[in-house]
């Protein structure tokens, strides 16, 4: 009876894995040959659907027939999926944004139902594949944003109805085939930001009736602009920018009826701008900036209905048209190094909402136009290094649109509106190299957004407004060369994303605000030439990333804040003030000499500067070589009593061991003692001792405890030699957490033997100098079992003192000047 029921069942619903249809069966195939991550194709796995009409991604028309696969943010990788292709009924394919990462095979061809294939922002790399052009209803191929190679195939020129290639940002470095002219459907054709092979602009492209867009940016083309471009009745957008063009504009590009952008910037272009442009209701978008056209802007062209004219960097004379102020759709206008003069339109922005108005590095003259921002909508006025006049029109304190305002190096005089201070939306007001008065606005405050003031080289005069410090987002603030007067506003230390702050030749008085530690962001400090006074701060050696200090010009007392060595400063300068006492160790080097001049109070470890200091230094050195010699003299004695002693009880007891058995003193217990004098009078010291001076060899170890190391003298030795040839203590400030004998190792691993050696011993002996540092480093090997013998020490000092160089031993091949003790300086008894 149970077979019974199971066999009805069965004979009534067929299998769950035989339930869905062929459709979705290629679907599932499709997908075993991609990585799907995080089951974003679980759908696709339901195998109680008949259809995969439900599926993310598909769409079905009424007879649940799949017509359209969007799979496109999928994170899909792997090779393109044929099995698509067996979908009879597939019209579109969009894998956008994907990971595919194949070359697009030839059998593509078989997806003979297809009217678009979007395939962009992939990683498909090879050659496009010639079969793509037997798609005879395609519309619409989008292959841009891969890695496709090689050029565009001629038999691309049969596509029988595409309207739309996009094949932009990849790699063809191919050519463009002149087989695209074939292609009379055509709408658009992108193919810009591609390395192609240099070459002109397919002339073919003229066919192109129906043509409406024409991309070619960045595409490597040279020569002229072809004159059958200029005949496309339906071109609308026309962008050749960012490549090698040259030549002049076709003049009969006037002619074009459907035109609204033009796009020629970063060219070689010459001539003059064409002349008798179509009067066309039509906006217009023209941009040649960046070319080399000459001649003037011509009339007839300001009659447009222009949205936006940029003509920047290029050689143009002459003037502005009056007539450019009626296009009352004007929104851009860039006309920045050139070379236009006279004034400016005065109905200029009066019938348009002009954005952008920047004309800088020209010869402009006469006042800034009223009617500027009779809009509301001026955002960017940007008139610098020209001639301007007169002041600031009071109608600009009300344009509360304005975001950047740049009049530098102009002839602008009289007070500066004071709403104008306080504009909302502003983050760069500069009006440096003018001749404005008056006093920076309280009303500053209001300008929450600014993050660039810069009000150097004008007349501003009276307290710089505690209201500034207010601007917290304010990274730059530029006032010098003003007549501002009063004390530093301690309000400042609050801007926390503060840069640079340069408030140099004002008459400035008072000290430097308290807790300036709040300047984490600060980069330079110029304070120079002020009245300022007071002690330098020892804060600022705490401002992390202060690299230009310059307080000089000032009347600063008091001594130099050691914390200043914290800072890594590229350029700094205390001169001209009233400090005293000495100079940071770190500073005190003839390179920084400059930067302390002007100080009569200021002493400390720099030649020139302190000369005083510099006698007493040199009496230091003689002092403690001095010592040294009779520190030495005093062991030696001591050395030659205890051995004589020693060897006497020696021979009592040990008659009957020959003589010739005995190694070395180190043997029977006792260390060499030996005082060399290898150096010739002014030979090694210089002028800093007088006299014969003698070099010793000491044993610490020995003169403290009478305990005897050959090896640790040996180590003592090289650091009095290193402090005599370095002219620096053992320990030094400079050094941080190193001694002497790493610091010498450290900085010759670095760079050279000059910048270790002492700079007041007499350089005609470098040389030499040389040889006895090479000594005292062999002397201080970490390793006592690789420092020499005290009499290899004797000898290898003696031949650094000839004026020969000392010669080289070889050894097995290896060249050891230093390291082989010969046989001859075994001391044998």
């Amino acid at each position: 009876m149970l077979l019974f029921f199971l066999s009805l069942f069965l004979s009534s619903s067929p299998l769950l894995t035989l339930s869905l249809n062929q459709e979705g069966l290629y679907l599932q195939r499709a997908k075993q040959g991609l990585s799907v991550p995080n089951n974003f194709l679980s759908s696709w796995d339901n195998t109680r659907d008949d259809t995969p009409c439900h599926w993310h991604g598909i769409t079905c028309d009424s007879a649940n027939r799949v017509i359209s696969i969007d799979l496109s943010q999928s994170q899909l990788s792997g090779p393109f999926p044929l099995f698509f292709c067996r979908l009879q009924y597939l019209t579109s394919l969009s894998l956008r944004d994907n990971f595919i990462n194949s070359t697009l095979p030839d059998q593509v061809s078989t997806c003979q139902s297809l009217t678009e294939l979007y395939l962009s922002s992939n990683w498909i790399v090879g050659k496009f594949p010639d079969t793509l052009s037997q798609l005879k209803n395609l519309k619409h191929l989008d292959l841009s944003a891969n890695n496709f190679s090689g050029g565009i195939p001629p038999s691309f020129g049969h596509f029988a109805s595409l309207e739309t290639l996009y094949l932009m940002a990849n790699l063809l470095d191919g050519t463009i085939s002149g087989a695209l002219g074939n292609i009379s459907t055509l709408k658009e054709l992108l193919l810009a930001y591609n390395p192609f092979s240099p070459g002109p602009i397919p002339s073919e492209l003229g066919n192109l009736t129906n043509l409406e867009y024409l991309w070619l940016s960045d595409c490597n083309r040279v020569g002229p602009i072809p004159e059958s471009l200029t005949r496309l009745p339906k071109l609308n957008t026309l962008d050749l920018s960012l490549n090698r063009l040259t030549g002049p504009i076709p003049s009969s590009i006037t002619e074009l009826r459907s035109i609204e952008q033009i796009e020629l910037y970063n060219n070689s272009l010459s001539g003059e701008l064409p002349v008798k442009w179509r009067n066309t209701t039509t906006l217009l978008r023209l941009d040649a900036s960046t070319n080399e056209l000459t001649g003037t802007i011509p009339p007839e062209l300001c009659e447009l209905q222009l949205e936006s004219l940029n003509l920047f960097e290029n050689r143009l004379e002459g003037t502005l048209p009056e007539n450019i102020s009626g296009s009352i759709n004007l929104k851009e206008l860039k006309l920045f190094n050139n070379k236009l003069s006279g004034h400016l339109p005065s109905q200029l922005g009066t019938n348009s909402a002009l954005q952008v108005l920047d004309v800088s590095y020209n010869q402009f003259s006469g006042e800034i136009p009223e009617g500027l921002c009779s809009n509301g909508s001026l955002e960017d006025l940007v008139l610098i290094y020209n001639s301007f006049s007169g002041k600031i029109p009071e109608s600009l304190g009300k344009c509360q649109s304005l975001r950047r305002v740049r009049l530098k190096h102009n002839l602008l005089s009289g007070t500066v509106p004071e709403k104008f201070w306080g504009l909302p939306h502003v983050s760069l007001f500069e009006l440096v190299d003018n001749s404005f008065t008056g006093q920076i606005s309280k009303l500053v405050s209001g300008a929450y957004n600014l993050s660039v003031l810069l009000v150097s080289k004008n007349q501003f005069s009276g307290p710089i407004p505690d209201e500034v410090g207010s601007l917290d987002k304010l990274v730059e603030f530029s006032a010098s060369d003003n007549k501002f007067t009063g004390r530093i506003p301690g309000s400042l230390v609050h801007l926390g994303q503060l840069g640079r702050l340069d408030l140099s030749g004002n008459e400035l008085s008072g000290g430097i605000p308290e807790k300036i530690q709040g300047w984490r962001n600060l980069y330079e400090l110029n304070l120079a030439d002020n009245k300022l006074s007071g002690e330098i701060p020892a804060e600022i050696g705490s401002l992390p990333v202060l690299n230009y200090l310059d307080l000089s010009g000032n009347s600063f007392s008091g001594k130099i804040p050691l914390e200043l060595q914290n800072l890594k400063l590229n350029s700094f300068n205390l001169s001209d003030n009233q400090l005293s006492g000495e100079i940071p160790p770190l500073y005190a080097k003839e390179i920084f000499k400059n930067s302390f001049v002007g100080n009569p109070g200021l002493c400390g470890d720099l030649a020139g500067l302190c000369p005083d200091m510099d006698r007493s230094k040199n009496q230091g050195y003689l002092w403690i070589l001095r010592s040294i010699f009779i520190l030495a003299a005093v062991v030696f004695v001591v050395g030659i009593v205890w051995f004589y002693v020693k060897y006497r009880n020696f021979r009592k007891t040990k008659r009957r061991i020959a003589l010739t058995k005995w190694k070395s003193f180190h043997k029977i217990g006792f260390s060499e003692f030996e005082i060399i004098g290898c150096l010739k009078e002014e030979n090694l010291i210089g002028s800093g001792a007088s006299g014969r001076v003698y070099k010793v060899v000491l044993n610490s170890e020995y003169a403290y405890t009478l305990r005897v190391n050959e090896k640790s003298d040996i180590y003592s030795f090289g650091v009095v030699v290193l402090e005599l040839v370095t002219g620096r203590l053992p320990i030094d400030p400079e050094f941080g957490d190193k001694d002497l004998v790493k610091w010498v190792c450290t900085t010759l691993d670095q760079r050279d033997f000059d910048s270790v050696i002492d700079p007041k011993l007499d350089s005609s002996h470098k040389e030499e100098m040389c040889r006895v540092l090479e000594v005292s480093l062999l002397c201080t090997n970490a390793l006592p079992i690789n420092r020499p013998s005290m009499r290899k020490v004797v000898k290898l000092l003696q031949e650094a003192s000839t004026e020969k160089k000392s010669e080289t031993y070889k050894k097995d091949g290896k060249l050891s000047p230093y390291y082989h003790e010969d046989a001859s300086d075994q001391f044998v008894v």
